[in-house]
């Protein structure tokens, strides 16, 4: 078993001893600035109700981006992970 998919393995069993569904969830990523991947994120959240708050680091060359958003599922949790973890550079928190 690889380490992200035990990493994901414990964060579905975590969230469904810890979250009621449907509830709202904070995702947190820290976005480097040197090509478009804030874009990237903003577009994979871009369903209705996601607020979505910036703050760019001193030097500007990290965005920190905090993603509230309603899910039904911890699988709709770890499916956005996912997702987003195919673009370059980004770090989930």
């Amino acid at each position: 078993m690889s380490k992200q998919s035990e990493f994901y393995d414990k964060l579905k069993k975590s969230l469904d001893e810890t979250t009621t569904f449907p509830s709202t969830y904070l995702y947190k990523f820290i976005v480097p600035t040197s090509k478009n991947q804030l874009q990237e994120v903003k577009t994979i959240f871009d369903i209705s109700g996601a607020v979505i708050n910036t703050k760019a680091s001193k030097t500007n060359k990290y965005v920190s981006v905090s993603i509230r958003v309603q899910v039904k599922s911890s699988e709709e949790v770890i499916a956005k992970y996912q997702e987003v973890s195919s673009i370059e550079g980004i770090i989930s928190l």
